[in-house]
Parts: C-alpha cells; sequence; structure tokens
C-alpha cells in the first residue's frame, strides 16, 4: 500500500528565514522519504502497463498518445471526416462531466435537436453551456446538474431529463475522478469505484427506459458509451476488488484502474442484457486535463513527468474527445455492440479480467442488487 504524507508534515518549517520574514515550506527528512516511497509504490502499480508498453509498443502508442504519431500511421485518421457526412440531427444527447464541455461542442457541429450537459457545479456548467449555445445556435443546450457521488442527485437528475424530453438517443458516460486521496461517496462506496462506475451505473440503469423506448418509438439508433482508460490494466490482479476497506488499501491508481475496469465490463453485460442498444467503452488516451491534479499533488514523480515530458506525450482535450465523438457520431455498421475501443475504430481485448464474461455477469448482479438496496 502506497503511504500517504500526513498533511502535518508537509506543513513543517525549517529554518532559512529570508531578510523579508518570508519562510520557506521544507518537507521534514521522514516526510521525505515517504513522498519517495509513494512515488516507488505507485511506479510498481503501473507495471502490467510498463509490461505492455515493452510488449507492444505500437499498440500501447494508439492507445495512448495516438497524437504523437505521424499522420499516415495514425488509425482513424479520416475521423472527422471534412465533409458534412455526419449527421446527428433530431438527436437528443446527455452528456456527463469530465471531457463532457469539449465533447458537445464537438457534438454541436452536427446539428442534434439537444444536448444536456450534466455536471457537478452550477456556475461551470451553465456557463460552460450558454457558450457553447451561441457558438451552435442551431442546437438546444442545457446544463443539467449531477453529482454522481450521489444517488440522490442522480435521481433528481434523471427526473428533470425525463420531464423536459421524450427522447434520448445517445448517453455519454464521460465524468469520472482519477487517482484521488481515499474518500466515500454519499452512499459510502470507494470515491473512484462509487463515482466512475456506481454513479454512472444507477443513471444508465434509470434511463434505460428511456433509451428503449426510443429505439422502439422511433426506430432510432440508440448508443450508451462509457468511458474507460488503459489504466484498466492496473486494476487489482484477479478482477474487481468490491470490498471498500481492501480497495482503501490500494494506491491510487490501483483505486481507480478498478473502476475503469468495472466501465468494461458493465459495457459488456450491457450490450449482452440490451442488444437492441449499442453499447462500447472507449478510452481517450492521455490528455491534459484537471484529472491529473490530485496525483500531482501527492507524487513528485507524476509532477515532474507532466513537467517534463507532459507537453509532448499528453494530448489536448479536442484530441481525447475524437474517440467519443466517433462513437456517438461515426457509422453504426462501424461498431460493434460490447466492445472496447483503445482508439477511433481500434478493438481491443482489454486484460484478461476486461475479458472476463463471468466477472461482468458478476459485477452487473453484485451493482443491481446493490442500487436495490438503496431503493433503486
Amino acid at each position: 500500500m502506497a503511504m500517504l504524507i500526513q498533511e502535518g508534515e508537509r506543513q513543517l518549517l525549517l529554518k532559512n528565514v529570508s531578510e523579508d520574514n518570508a519562510v520557506k515550506p521544507h518537507l521534514s527528512d521522514a516526510a521525505t522519504s515517504s513522498s519517495y516511497l509513494q512515488a516507488f509504490l505507485e511506479l510498481i502499480d503501473f507495471g502490467p502497463l510498463i509490461l505492455r508498453i515493452v510488449l507492444d509498443p505500437i499498440a500501447s502508442l494508439y492507445a495512448n498518445v495516438p497524437h504523437i504519431l505521424p499522420t499516415s500511421f495514425r488509425r482513424g485518421n479520416g475521423f472527422p471526416p471534412k465533409d458534412s457526412s455526419l449527421d446527428l440531427s433530431g438527436k437528443v444527447i446527455l452528456v456527463t462531466g469530465g471531457l463532457g464541455k469539449e465533447t458537445v461542442c464537438q457534438l454541436a457541429k452536427y446539428k442534434p435537436a439537444h444536448v444536456y450537459l450534466a455536471a457537478r457545479t452550477p456556475s461551470k456548467g451553465e456557463a460552460a453551456a450558454a457558450e457553447i449555445g451561441r457558438a451552435a445556435p442551431w442546437t438546444k443546450i442545457t446544463f443539467l446538474p449531477l453529482d454522481l457521488a450521489s444517488f440522490g442527485s442522480i435521481s433528481a437528475a434523471v427526473q428533470e431529463l425525463t420531464s423536459t424530453s421524450s427522447r434520448l438517443d445517445i448517453l455519454i458516460n464521460n465524468a469520472g475522478i482519477m487517482a484521488a486521496p481515499p474518500g466515500s461517496t454519499h452512499e459510502d462506496y470507494e470515491i473512484h469505484f462509487g463515482t466512475n462506475h456506481m454513479g454512472h451505473a444507477l443513471l444508465t440503469k434509470l434511463l434505460l427506459p428511456m433509451l428503449l423506448s426510443t429505439s422502439e418509438a422511433h426506430d432510432s439508433d440508440v448508443r450508451i458509451i462509457n468511458i474507460s482508460s488503459e489504466c484498466h490494466r492496473i486494476a487489482p490482479r484477479g478482477g474487481i476488488l468490491f470490498d471498500k476497506s481492501k480497495l482503501n488499501a490500494q494506491g491510487p491508481w490501483v483505486r481507480y484502474g478498478n473502476s475503469k475496469l468495472a466501465n468494461i465490463l458493465f459495457t459488456r453485460e450491457l450490450a449482452s442484457r440490451f442488444p437492441s442498444l449499442t453499447s462500447v467503452a472507449v478510452n481517450p488516451g492521455i490528455i491534459r486535463t484537471d484529472l491529473y491534479q490530485p496525483s500531482k499533488r501527492s507524487n513528485w514523480l507524476v509532477r515532474f513527468g507532466i513537467m517534463t515530458i507532459g507537453a509532448l506525450m499528453m494530448g489536448s482535450v479536442d484530441t481525447g474527445a475524437l474517440n467519443q465523438l466517433w462513437a456517438a457520431a461515426g457509422k453504426h455498421d462501424e461498431l460493434i455492440s460490447g466492445s472496447y475501443y483503445s482508439w477511433i475504430g481500434n478493438v481491443s481485448k482489454g486484460s484478461s479480467s476486461a475479458q472476463d464474461l463471468r466477472l461482468a455477469r458478476e459485477l452487473w448482479d453484485w451493482t443491481m442488487k446493490e442500487l436495490a438496496t438503496h431503493g433503486y
């Protein structure tokens, strides 16, 4: 288990007082040792990803940093098309946080009827919706308050959506947290698993009647897109770790990987149970976003990596939105329901745990039972 630096140690002040009486903060020897140990242990957690890079460097480049490859080598380079062949007219779409703003910006270009941007912070969400609405006046953009760490907030968001729309064609479960300190959701699930998996699982379950009715009544190509990550490969050995205390004993990246593995497995079972819907999981790649802030604050190695090679390796948010844009607006016959796409058009088997259909059923049954205990 990665050792966490105590907040008090972070605040220890040592001697060196400058002439202007400014005090320079400084870590104690114990805190410094703990910091190095934490970084080392988290590096060990990345072992499966590092091994994959060594054994299959080309696939790893496509999955994580396709933007650094020469244009002629990029898979999916023809997307989005330069012509106006993409058409979302009449579609109603819900996108949750994260890269949601950029995704909505890209989707709005193809003239859907209505896009809901669901986010936790009203001031930011309303401002983003207004900004996108001005740039794409042909599409109605609505901010929808949503905190995925609260079942009550999720239920309220679904009630608001279903009271203002009679259909839902595309659900993009995009929001999430990454490598955050130990914590719990309102319903006392580990913070990554509770937000990234349980929150989106409840949202999807509550919206399934609307998604299914849209598919039947409007003969619509209804899609559910779950955002996962190549970090699903660093989930706990043996697959999903359901026990909260055992999960909290893992490092932050393993806890994150656990939730991202759940996203893929949930997608596979969703596709199996609801074949009239197209359900896929996609990987956005390594993108320059605020998701890295918790890890930057707690891990000097991550901080150093972002400062030194981050500009080269990290893609922009518009690059990060491409895979989900393709899954939402690309040709239906190019999508295989239940699949995980590491990049545009590139089906990846994922880790051995991500291919375990028995584990997918176990996760589904466990999740539905948990949701039922909370009245959903």
